[in-house]
């Protein structure tokens, strides 16, 4: 295991072997967290603010519903352009909406 000496600023710098190991890059960030054992460096993957909504459960749960649509065959090919997908659209609206079960 390899040692590391705190430097003026109170920074420690990560070993090569360490920093490739964890596929890090220049401008991660890490987690720091104090434990019984010692010092606990976890890399983190920050969100912009605008795109946690992304990352919500309730997103996250459509997200796995249309992958297990796209899974089933539920789903068409991509649209080749925006005319194509307005007339699908326009096609769809027109179409009698099923009855869910009660």
């Amino acid at each position: 295991m390899p040692i590391v000496k705190i430097g003026p600023k109170h920074q420690v710098t990560i070993p090569k072997d360490v920093f490739q190991k964890l596929r890090l890059a220049t401008g991660d960030f890490l987690d720091v967290q104090v434990t019984d054992e010692g010092i606990l460096m976890v890399p983190q993957k920050l969100i912009p603010k605008d795109q946690e909504w992304f990352y919500t459960e309730e997103w996250q749960e459509k997200e796995r519903e249309a992958d297990e649509a796209i899974a089933r065959g539920e789903v068409s090919q991509p649209f080749t352009s925006v005319d194509a997908l307005m007339a699908h659209l326009q096609e769809r609206s027109q179409r009698p909406r099923k009855q869910k079960p009660s």
